[in-house]
């Protein structure tokens, strides 16, 4: 008869907290404001009219309101009270991030949108590139490699986030770095995943190069052409089952 005790070798998971309350009810005014129910410049309703909705303390709302006041998205108004801040670069980075971190938006969704962009933008760049834009490609490019080689995860994916950001300044059009800055948190979870694939990161640095030498020519239809093989195959591997 075996002594062992199996309390000794069995280990388990905490139980999931469930969300707070406070937390609720911010992801519903978030939802409110993306849905358009809410507008930039409105007025939010009192504390206790948002308390009587949603059923809870006034306290309760309080902290959903600092919350969402903290990160710019609602903001004091002398004789107005709170309202929806209109959103300028900073805020709208921040309100993509609480979209994508309460679940809101999918990273199926965030593919799409980016799949859209960075093939748009990978063709202006091809056509509008300087010579110090291409110098900073092939630096950001190195910087990719250097960290893919030396098998730091965490700085191989900044570097790769810091790439696709490179290609966007070489548009020269500042609001296609805001679109990937508003997303750059969700992008890079996604890079700390698919950069622990051992088949995959020897197609990692040919795949950025593709890009980069397409660039280079100037010419737009390959550049795109190699940016979204590149976006799908990092989809890909993104959906595969680990």
């Amino acid at each position: 008869m075996s002594n062992r005790n199996p309390q000794l070798e069995v280990s388990f998971r905490p139980a999931p907290r469930p969300p707070r309350l406070s937390d609720h009810v911010a992801e519903e005014l978030l939802e409110s404001i993306a849905s358009g129910a809410l507008q930039p410049g409105d007025r939010l309703p009192s504390e206790r009219v948002l308390s009587d909705q949603f059923g809870v303390s006034r306290t309760v709302v309080r902290e959903a309101i600092r919350s969402l006041s903290a990160r710019g998205v609602l903001e004091a108004r002398p004789g107005s009270g709170l309202v929806v801040s209109k959103l300028d670069p900073s805020s709208l980075t921040t309100l993509l991030t609480l979209f994508l971190e309460s679940g809101v938006l999918r990273y199926d969704d965030v593919h799409e949108v980016r799949e859209a962009i960075e093939s748009r933008m990978t063709g202006l760049a091809a056509a509008r590139r300087t010579e110090e834009d291409l110098a900073a490609l092939r630096a950001a490019l190195a910087a990719l490699a250097e960290a893919l080689e030396s098998g730091d995860v965490e700085a191989a994916s900044h570097a790769d986030v810091e790439f696709h950001r490179t290609i966007a300044r070489a548009t020269h059009n500042e609001l296609f770095v805001m679109m990937l800055d508003s997303i750059s948190d969700v992008l890079l979870e996604v890079r700390r995943q698919t950069l622990t694939e051992p088949t995959r990161l020897g197609m990692v640095v040919p795949a950025h190069e593709r890009i980069v030498r397409a660039i280079e020519a100037g010419d737009p239809v390959p550049a795109r052409g190699a940016m979204e093989e590149h976006l799908q195959d990092s989809f890909s591997a993104w959906r595969r089952p680990t």
